[in-house]
């Protein structure tokens, strides 16, 4: 109106009233049927109503809006497969025969009658516009086509092949396998003569005698066959905590909490070289079995590489935040592998001195670890649980479920027998390709010891695994064998399937 007024040619106020009030009247003409949502219903106050009324343009919208709805979402499903319409009819004539057999006493009404109105008319509407247009050449979907071939599904479900999906298919039956049949394992002697915990054995290549060390501070050499001492080694001014005997040297290694790591000249029976550098005390260390080097561990959280015969320290191994309680070196990666009071066990790359794995499935202290001596599997241990694994990648295999104590040393021999010793005097057998404990028993601390000195704090099986060797907190060394004359009717294998696994 304002470009209206500021043109040239006046425009006179009749023309003005004139176009003000078309648009009124145009208003008030569209207005009663799209202005407002009260007016899209039907007026049921009219005075002038002489027919029937009208449908109203609120139903007709919804009449549209649930046609279109049924069309797409149902249309290729209207009509049920042969397979599926036969079994529903006779389902429908068995319901039909039991309805009439009792007759219900009410009907069953539909929550929205005007709803259910409403699309049975259209159903019928759409059933005559197919009727009409089933010459039509239009596309349909999933439909009679002008070669009359049915649908995927007419004849039944179709069957599912080659699809990358597998989440409905059934999964095959967890066989779990049988254990083998060991022995029963018995105390076969009881050697004494160290005055404090026996915290680490070593049986020499040789298989002839075998070295402990105790929290006496010496280093005794015991004769494997008959148990007799024969000589005692002191240097140690702290409690003895790991030992090692060269198989290509004719070095003894030991390791102890007053920080030092000792070689030992066997020929002479004197230290020969002293390795420094850990910060705290040693508490274990491992021989690699075909480099010149020695690996330890303990309090500072530190693995160190040693060289043998220069005394250097080639690598540092950190990355662990607690005590290193146990290092296992073998031939190929990961060469060294590392537990620690930090509830994880490290898998080292020795060349690069730089971690190649951790595993974190403990949740309490890892305090052994002991490596198969023919596969190339090894296991951990902390407080209730032993885990087995898998090299190179430490990938995780099994649990051993069962020892509820903590568990301060393992061992394992070739006929795959797994011992592993509690801090609480219980002793368990496993198997170590199922990890069915096949056996289980409590030490008997010595007379004159307390109870609480029942703990097995070191163990080791000789080069023949047909002796285990155990050093305890009552400060005996026990040696112990397979019974002889176990048969298995004599003592059968208790052992019952289960139905899976429990994994980490």
């Amino acid at each position: 109106m304002a470009d209206v007024a500021s043109s040239s040619t006046p425009i006179s106020p009749e023309t003005i009233n004139l176009v003000r009030n078309s648009a009124k009247r145009t208003r008030e003409i569209y207005a009663s049927d799209f202005a407002s949502p009260s007016a899209l219903e039907p007026s049921s106050t009219s005075a002038f109503i002489t027919a029937p009324p009208a449908t109203s343009p609120a139903d007709v919208a919804e009449r549209a809006n649930v046609s279109t709805r049924i069309r797409y979402e149902y249309a290729d499903v209207q009509e049920l497969p042969a397979a599926l319409a036969a079994k529903q009819a006779s389902a429908a004539a068995s319901a039909a025969a039991r309805r009439k057999k009792a007759k219900q006493t009410t009907e069953d009404q539909p929550s929205d009658p005007k709803m259910v109105k409403m699309i049975e008319g259209i159903s019928a509407a759409d059933e005559a516009r197919r009727n009409k247009a089933a010459d039509s050449m239009a596309l349909t979907v999933r439909g009679k086509n002008a070669s009359g071939r049915l649908p995927p599904n007419a004849h039944g479900p179709t069957p599912q092949r080659d699809l990358p999906g597998s989440s409905l298919v059934r999964r095959e039956t967890i066989r779990q396998p049988k254990p083998d049949w060991h022995a029963p394992w018995k105390l076969m002697r009881v050697i004494s003569g160290h005055l404090g915990w026996v915290r680490a054995l070593a049986v020499e290549p040789g298989n002839q005698w075998f070295a402990s060390g105790a929290g006496d501070r010496t280093i005794k050499i015991w004769d494997l066959a008959s148990g007799n001492l024969k000589l005692t080694l002191t240097g140690h001014i702290s409690t003895v905590r790991g030992l090692a005997v060269s198989p290509r040297h004719p070095y003894l290694f030991s390791c102890g909490e007053d920080k030092k790591v000792k070689c030992w000249d066997l020929e002479t029976n004197k230290v020969i070289r002293d390795y420094h550098g850990h910060l705290s005390g040693v508490y274990t260390l491992s021989l690699h079995p075909t480099l010149d080097v020695l690996v330890t561990g303990g309090r500072d959280g530190v693995a160190r590489v040693w060289d043998m015969r220069t005394r250097s320290n080639v690598h540092v191994l950190a990355g662990h935040k607690g005590t290193v309680c146990d290092v296992k070196c073998q031939e190929s990666d990961p060469q060294v592998l590392s537990a620690s009071l930090d509830s994880h066990v490290r898998m080292w790359d020795l060349a690069a001195g730089k971690t190649m794995g951790v595993l974190t499935h403990h949740k309490k202290g890892v305090r052994a670890l002991t490596t198969h001596p023919k596969e190339f599997t090894f296991a951990s241990a902390s407080t209730g649980s032993i885990k087995q694994w898998k090299c190179p990648e430490g990938a995780f295999m099994q649990n051993f479920d069962g020892h509820n104590a903590i568990i301060n040393t393992m061992a394992v021999n070739e006929d795959n027998v797994l011992f592993s010793g509690g801090d609480n005097g219980s002793v368990s057998f496993w198997d170590w390709k199922t990890g069915h404990r096949f056996q289980t028993l409590d030490a008997v601390a010595q007379p004159g010891s307390l109870d609480a000195e029942a703990g097995v704090m070191s163990s080791t099986f000789d080069l023949t695994g047909l002796r285990l060797i155990t050093g305890e907190a009552d400060k005996t060394i026990k040696v112990w064998r397979q019974d002889e004359d176990a048969t298995p009717e004599s003592h059968p294998l208790d052992w019952k399937p289960t139905l899976g696994r429990q994994k980490f």
